[in-house]
């Protein structure tokens, strides 16, 4: 307990000594600080910028679910072999209602048909939607969007193929400024449908790119019949909550999607079983490139700025060979020497960390002005982590060089 109780000393004596001498010498001080300022601002800038951008990426493609899997005639971000995928034959209803009778194990499983772009009316009003979806009541499970006014429709009215829809916040802010939009009739392709119900807003999607709050969603059994679309490949959506049963609900999906297509041992499948994370790996496969270009040049701005802390250093112990020779005559141990320098080198540095946040803090805030940035706590724990890592690296050998010096010859040296 004496020993650590000595060590502990030492440090807090090295430590204010280390402050006076940083104090003596202010403007070297600062002016060796830059290279870890410019080091630990490119880093956190860097940083917020990627988590800002990834938030914000996983944010604009929250629609599709993160554990729900689609089976669909084309793969995700396969556009090499579209013509290949163009020529497989379509996911169909009858496909979709096998499935959903040989599948083991599932949360929800729902058909998705969907159309673009038509226009919808309300009297002498009209507006445009983003979406129009043909589904099931259990694509509420799915989505996890919930009607903030009124109701989805139920598996009764999927069945009686009742004309009801379900519209997002923008249509029903477009056709319905003063009144309430609930059991309303609206045109869609000169057919009447009864709103029964409003999404709640959601915002938009893939970077603003899809209104979610454009969408109208109905029945399929509706779809069909003001729509159509039979002869057009649907998509089979099947939400797994369980993270751990995902890869083999996958797997059963496949087996049972072969037999049902009629599938040839041997053959490649002829569908897609998607899943959001195809989105989540390419965005993290471009931004690491991104990000190890960053890391490098940060790099070489930390050591250039530890080269520049340690050589300070060497210069500082020069200058203080008397003083340590001074504290070594009077007992000082070498430990206690060792600590005093690896705490001036660990302060400057931790001072140029701080100073490298308070200048990526504001400068996060301006490019959030273009790109999403996020700095959490986490990120400043790094950058004090960065600066405290490199002045124990730049200090210790002029540390060692101090705490080996003879102190006879140290009190002679002039």
């Amino acid at each position: 307990m004496k020993k650590i109780g000595r060590i502990l000393l030492d440090t807090k004596e090295g430590i204010l000594i280390s402050l006076r001498a940083i104090k003596v010498n202010k403007m070297r001080a600062i002016l060796t600080t830059l290279g870890i300022v410019i080091g630990i601002v490119a880093v956190t800038t860097m940083t917020t910028a990627i988590i800002g951008l990834k938030q914000a990426f996983i944010q604009s493609i929250s629609s599709i679910g993160q554990n729900v899997l689609y089976v669909d005639k084309y793969e995700w971000l396969g556009g090499k072999n579209w013509r290949m995928y163009r020529n497989r034959k379509n996911i169909t209803f009858d496909q979709y209602l096998k499935l959903k009778k040989s599948l083991s194990y599932y949360d929800a499983i729902a058909p998705i048909q969907r159309t673009f772009g038509r226009t919808i009316k309300y009297k002498n009003r009209s507006a445009t939607s983003s979406f129009i979806y043909g589904t099931t009541e259990e694509y509420l499970k799915i989505s996890e969007v919930l009607p903030d006014t009124g109701r989805f429709f139920s598996e009764m009215d999927v069945g009686a193929a009742h004309n009801v829809c379900v519209i997002g916040k923008d249509i029903a802010k477009a056709l319905f400024p003063n009144e309430d939009p609930i059991n309303k009739e609206i045109k869609v392709m000169g057919h009447r449908l009864r709103v029964i119900g409003v999404l709640e807003k959601q915002g938009s999607g893939f970077f603003g790119t899809i209104s979610l709050d454009s969408q109208i969603i109905m029945p399929i059994t509706v779809f069909y019949k003001i729509i159509g679309g039979r002869r057009r490949s649907m998509q089979i959506a099947v939400k797994v909550n369980d993270e751990t049963k995902i890869d083999d609900v996958r797997l059963e999906i496949e087996a049972i999607m072969r037999t049902i297509r009629k599938v040839p041992p041997g053959k490649p499948d002829d569908f897609a079983i998607n899943r959001q994370q195809v989105f989540e790996d390419m965005y993290d496969k471009t931004v690491g490139i991104i990000a190890i270009a960053g890391i490098v040049i940060t790099a070489l701005s930390l050591f250039v700025g530890a080269i520049g802390i340690m050589n300070i250093m060497f210069v500082s112990v020069t200058e203080r060979t008397r003083e340590i020779g001074i504290r070594k005559a009077i007992g000082a141990k070498t430990h206690a020497i060792l600590l005093q320098f690896l705490s001036e080198a660990t302060i400057i540095c931790l001072i140029g960390g701080l100073i490298g946040l308070a200048i990526s803090f504001p400068l996060s805030l301006l490019i959030n002005q273009f790109l999403p940035t996020a700095m959490p706590f986490e990120v400043v724990l790094l950058a004090l982590f960065i600066s405290f890592v490199v002045g124990i690296i730049s200090g210790i050998l002029p540390a060692k060089k101090a705490a080996k010096l003879n102190p006879v010859e140290a009190l002679r040296y002039e």
